[in-house]
């Protein structure tokens, strides 16, 4: 008689991103780096015994089309969704989440209103569009630039970045803002958008844009004559960035969430890069991320269980709950952090 293996119990993630389109080499980062976590774990098998699959659907970086995915994983009983990208995405994923409560886990650049305490079911791992633009304000009121512009890009991203760093000249007390303009989504197309910011004069451009667009505005600018300060976002996409700049990259602020991929003195990186190292991938914060992003959830699978629990979303959500500081290898995380200008580091 044969013996019989235990059967595997698993515990199934939905993921949209945008495996096309505008941000695809941003959020396939996020993706892999992800992947290479819950590889890793699932090979020394997996959390208390559970293995963490993760299905994945292409949104081509559309809204309408996020939602729909998000319909999908949770009709199909996920027991959670898991690193949906872009803003327009996140809000449309939270929207289908509402009726059942699944855990919305790890959004990437989520609109403030899902850090808002009343969206119960979503959790962070990254910082509020809100506390980045803090944060790059109050770097300009460092150096006492107080003629500050925005370029962002014509999308739910874009505007939320906008609307954001303009509340945080208020909160700081600084001037507003001596212009802003609205341009194409991951278009070159920004001639008049740098005509508009170089009249005004800003002592700093602050950008809310893809690598792409952000690339190009810059070019121009300079082209244009422009010596003043850029600082862009994280979601820009910092390696992109650098492919599209070149040596033109220097002198350009860009916000960070996560710590660098190439600082193993940081614990969570060392990990990150003896992971990387046994796979074909190239370090990037957006990997880092990712891989950060699915070991919180990790956590968050071992608390559910713990005591004889199940990491159903039920189990899932209680555990989150619980998951106010935690040490990510030297990476604090607060999942149900509010929008109070937290830390970027």
């Amino acid at each position: 008689m044969y013996a019989q293996s235990k059967p595997v119990k698993r515990i199934l993630l939905g993921q949209s991103v945008p495996l096309t389109g505008a941000a695809d080499q941003i959020r396939l980062a996020y993706m892999n780096g992800a992947k290479m976590y819950f590889d890793a774990i699932n090979d020394k098998g997996g959390v208390a015994g559970h293995k963490i699959e993760v299905k994945v659907l292409d949104d081509g970086y559309e809204g309408a089309k996020a939602g729909a995915n998000a319909k999908v994983f949770i009709d199909g009983g996920m027991d959670a969704l898991f690193g949906f990208a872009c803003t327009a995405n996140c809000d449309a994923a939270f929207a289908q989440t509402k009726a059942s409560g699944t855990p919305l886990f790890a959004p990437l650049a989520a609109s403030d209103k899902l850090h808002d305490p009343a969206s119960t079911n979503v959790f962070h791992v990254r910082p509020a569009l809100s506390d980045e633009a803090y944060k790059v304000a109050r770097h300009c009121a460092t150096l006492n630039q107080d003629r500050i512009a925005v370029f962002a890009e014509d999308d739910a991203m874009g505007r939320a970045g906008l609307e954001a760093v303009i509340q945080a000249l208020v909160d700081l007390k600084r001037p507003p803002l001596v212009a802003s303009v609205l341009s194409p989504v991951n278009s070159d197309k920004v001639d008049p958008a740098v005509a508009t910011l170089l009249k005004a004069q800003p002592q700093a451009i602050i950008q809310i844009s893809l690598f792409n667009s952000a690339a190009a505005f810059i070019r121009k600018a300079r082209q244009g004559g422009y010596g003043g300060q850029f600082l862009t976002f994280s979601v820009v996409g910092i390696d992109p960035l650098f492919t599209a700049l070149g040596k033109e990259i220097g002198g350009i602020v860009i916000s960070q969430v996560v710590p660098s991929p190439r600082s193993p003195g940081t614990p969570i990186i060392k990990e990150y890069l003896d992971v990387l190292n046994q796979t074909d991938q190239a370090p990037s914060y957006e990997s880092v991320e990712g891989y950060i992003a699915a070991r919180a959830f990790a956590e968050g699978v071992r608390r559910s269980m713990a005591g004889g629990g199940k990491a159903d979303r039920a189990g899932l959500q209680k555990a989150f709950e619980s998951m106010s500081d935690v040490d990510i290898g030297g990476f604090r995380v607060n999942l149900r952090a509010k929008n109070t200008h937290q830390c970027v580091p």
